[in-house]
């Protein structure tokens, strides 16, 4: 419980939600960067 109330009330703890939360938001857009680009590179190799 101690380490709850240290992660929501201190500067440093903050910062560490603050930078799990932009790296949860970069692993979220890069997997959908990376599927659109599969999904393009896909149906224009069916192309002649």
């Amino acid at each position: 419980m101690k380490a709850l109330v240290d992660l929501f009330s201190t500067d440093y703890g903050l910062m560490s939600v603050a930078v799990i939360a932009f790296v949860i938001g970069m692993a979220v857009y890069f997997v959908r960067l990376f599927t659109r680009k599969i999904e393009e590179s896909a149906r224009d190799a069916g192309r002649p």
